[in-house]
């Protein structure tokens, strides 16, 4: 997927599964939007589905960081390059 393809993708789901419309690339989802560790659990499930692969613990807990729209697309394109590379 392009950078493009990833924050599309992001921001949809963001819509869709928590009701969160156009949030600002940068802003903190957690103090802006309410988003606490139930929904990075369920973010985490969608990027899996996204990517169609399994999350490693180690993956996971690289996520537990991630506090913006921006972020989040930088650790998808991490874990595409993780993946490609094998």
């Amino acid at each position: 997927m392009t950078p493009e393809e990833i924050q599309s993708e992001i921001l949809k789901i963001f819509d869709e599964k928590f009701e969160i419309e156009n949030p600002g690339l940068d802003d903190d989802l957690n103090k802006d939007h309410g988003f606490d560790s139930i929904d990075a659990i369920e973010l985490l499930v969608e990027i899996e589905k996204m990517l169609e692969t399994k999350l490693t613990q180690k993956e996971k807990k690289q996520a537990m960081n991630i506090r913006t729209i921006n972020q989040i697309c930088d650790y998808i394109e991490l874990l595409q390059g993780a993946e490609a590379r094998g």
